[in-house]
């Protein structure tokens, strides 16, 4: 073996040196140490960092082919990867003082993908050391020597509305426009969708417009239900309401417009209600509930989430049938159908209204001394308490039963309004109004007996957005 002692090597000509051949093995002995003084191309790294002896407390930005123990005894700190890294660009970093379990370190990943996503990374074990070596734009900075990475847990954070939790679950009520912000949308392994509860604005009631001294005498039908839609993710605990979907929304770190339909005007003494308004969030839209009709009316009361109650009605036939539910169709259903008034020339006490659908079932029909009650709402637990929405709202009355008593129908359990007398009154009245923010329909006017005045339907009640998902 040949041996050459020489303290410097340079090119004969020119600035570049070659070292063997082309499939060559260069060993350098144990114990040799190799100084770079300049820039090298080729070599790569070998998966080592240089560790700085400087106990890093605050938060600061990485260099590559360094290694940093970082000390958050006294608070949270941030690391910033390096930008516009090359490939092989190395970086290490050590929980010092044993407390990244409580004063979590954040690595910024500076526009960069960490594992392929694109979210900083939360580094909150207890004595975690973790190096990062960058190996292309697709994938980004990637973990060799820790799954602190590929295990960690991310929620879904957000703001927007009414904020409130329940055991490890936040909540977002919306009783207003606003605007659902999404922070982060977290991972698989923590959340990465919400539950939702969409409730469109509830159908106004019809009015009455009888005569002062015989007939023709009416009763106006009870509005529609806001459309009802609920999903609830898999890992949500909450009881959700029949109609639920089995699964909720995926998100995106984006800011989500939220819709809260109003409820629709009660008809005048002479017209008809107005048709709820639609609620949105996302991909979800929940259509408003439809009108109950009054004794001019010349078609059927108005179809949407749940359709509104036919009018007791001795003009027109049409006016005396009820609008269909679930209007747009989706799956699972958004509400029921209305129920129909009597027709013309109803034998027997016949001017009573039908009740709207709720979300739940459909509007019960008038007969000869009642109006039809409003079908049930949906009940959901979805923020924290049992409530029932979308209800339809209760069918006015005119005639009276064999005993002299007549009764408004009442309304479907969901805030919705009852018609305009009590069950058992000989008064006319106007239609009861839905509550507010449950989507109820509005109740139908009566006028009972002769009484020449005419009677306006109940305002069906605004609606709501419910989100809720999974956040530590």
């Amino acid at each position: 073996m040949s041996k050459i002692e020489v303290n410097a090597i340079e090119p004969q000509c020119g600035t570049t040196l070659t070292v063997g051949a082309s499939g060559d093995t260069i060993t350098f002995p144990t114990g040799t140490t190799i100084v770079n003084n300049g820039t090298q191309t080729g070599f790569g790294r070998t998966g080592t960092v240089d560790w700085q002896t400087s106990i890093k407390t605050t938060s600061f930005t990485a260099v590559s082919g360094e290694g940093y123990f970082v000390n958050t005894t006294s608070g949270a700190i941030t690391m910033t990867l390096p930008a516009s890294p090359s490939v092989g660009d190395i970086v290490s970093v050590k929980d010092y003082a044993q407390t990244f379990n409580t004063n979590n370190l954040t690595v910024g990943r500076n526009s960069e993908p960490i594992e392929g996503e694109t979210f900083d990374l939360l580094l909150d074990t207890l004595g975690v050391a973790i190096t990062l070596i960058y190996g292309d734009a697709t994938k980004g900075w990637q973990s060799v020597n820790s799954n602190e990475v590929i295990n960690q847990q991310l929620f879904v954070a957000a703001s927007g509305g009414t904020e409130t939790t329940s055991g490890d679950f936040k909540i977002h009520t919306f009783t207003g426009p606003g605007t659902f912000t999404v922070s982060c949308a977290g991972n698989p392994s923590g959340s990465n969708s919400v539950s939702y509860m969409v409730v469109a604005g509830g159908g106004g009631g019809g009015g009455t417009n009888p005569q002062p001294s015989g007939g023709p005498y009416s009763s106006g039908g009870g509005g529609g239900g806001g459309g009802y839609r609920e999903g609830k993710t898999s890992t949500d605990c909450y009881t959700a309401s029949p109609l639920n979907a089995p699964e909720g929304v995926p998100v995106t770190a984006t800011a989500y417009p939220i819709t809260v339909g109003g409820g629709g005007a009660g008809g005048p003494g002479s017209g008809i209600g107005v048709a709820g308004s639609n609620s949105v969030f996302s991909t979800i839209t929940s259509a408003g509930g439809g009108f109950g009709t009054h004794r001019g009316a010349t078609s059927p009361a108005g179809s949407g989430g749940s359709g509104g109650g036919g009018s007791g009605n001795t003009c027109n036939p049409s006016g005396s049938v009820a609008g269909s539910g679930n209007t747009p169709p989706v799956s699972p259903p958004q509400g029921s159908s209305g129920g129909n008034g009597s027709p013309p020339n109803y034998p027997a006490f016949g001017a009573n209204a039908g009740g709207g659908g709720g979300a739940t079932a459909v509007g019960v029909a008038a007969d000869s001394s009642e109006g039809g009650d409003g079908g049930a709402g949906a009940t959901s637990s979805i923020n924290g308490t049992p409530t029932a929405r979308s209800g339809g709202g209760g069918g006015g009355v005119y005639t009276c039963g064999p005993k002299g008593l007549c009764g408004s129908g009442a309304g479907g359990t969901g805030g919705a309004g009852p018609g305009g007398p009590a069950a058992g009154s000989t008064s006319p009245g106007n239609g009861q109004a839905g509550t507010t923010n449950t989507g109820g329909g509005g109740g139908g006017g009566s006028t009972v007996g002769p009484d020449g005045t005419k009677r306006e339907g109940g305002a069906g009640g605004s609606g709501i957005v419910i989100i809720r998902y999974k956040f530590q």
